[in-house]
């Protein structure tokens, strides 16, 4: 679990897309560096989220500065880090602690889907973003003023347009520094966790009618039939 709060911007150094050694796994991998911040207290097996995907720490050395990981196919489906190469900057968070206070909101590194960006605007020392989902049903989890995960950042919404799939969130002055979103421009693509509640929401709520529809005399059954039966006197 992280906290959308980036703590350092890392390199990646090397991007294999078929690593056949003991930490590459023979699939892609990476090798991402200058992130001596977070490099302190990590060991194999570690989360790190990095541009918003939880990975698994493959290999590391902190004198050197750099660690290792791998990513899998369906990682590569449903975000945008495919399209890295070398030198490109990306976001790092570690995986929170107990001690560690939840300034963001709760990110779990799983891509839901990647967003293009359509608009970006200056306003006063912020800039403002448009995105548009690829996948345009997620729009449904997003609402204005709640929050959504950018490259692994946590931002807050401020508009939805349901009918395009576009949402906008305004990124202030402190921030632009401390993440990649700042460098990008219209056309880029950036990955999207949406917040998780809404799912767990929708699912409950379906789950629950599912299983009254099923019931002969459940409340909602019987609901339904009175509703049919006036419409038939009628």
């Amino acid at each position: 679990m992280f906290t959308g709060l980036v703590e350092t911007i890392g390199t990646v150094l090397e991007y294999n897309e078929l690593d056949s050694t003991s930490s590459g796994g023979n699939g892609v991998s990476m090798v991402i560096g200058n992130c001596s911040e977070i490099l302190g207290d990590v060991h194999l097996g570690d989360s790190i989220c990095t541009n918003g995907v939880c990975l698994t720490v493959t290999e590391f050395d902190e004198k050197r500065s750099y660690f290792k990981v791998g990513v899998a196919p369906e990682t590569l489906r449903r975000s945008n880090l495919g399209d890295l190469r070398v030198n490109s900057p990306v976001n790092l968070e570690r995986a929170v602690t107990s001690e560690v206070r939840l300034g963001g909101h709760v990110v779990q590194g799983h891509v839901d889907t990647i967003a293009t960006i359509t608009k970006k605007v200056a306003d006063g020392n912020a800039i403002a973003f448009t995105f548009q989902l690829r996948e345009r049903e997620n729009i449904n989890y997003i609402v204005e003023k709640g929050f959504i995960a950018i490259d692994g950042t946590s931002l807050t919404v401020t508009h939805v347009d349901y009918e395009t799939a576009e949402f906008s969130i305004m990124l202030v002055s402190y921030s632009q520094e401390k993440v990649i979103l700042s460098k990008k421009e219209v056309g880029h693509t950036v990955n999207i966790e949406v917040d998780f509640t809404g799912k767990l929401i929708e699912k409950q709520i379906e789950l629950t009618l599912e299983g009254q529809l099923k019931k002969q005399n459940s409340p909602l059954v019987k609901l339904i039939e009175g509703i049919v039966e006036k419409k038939l006197a009628k």
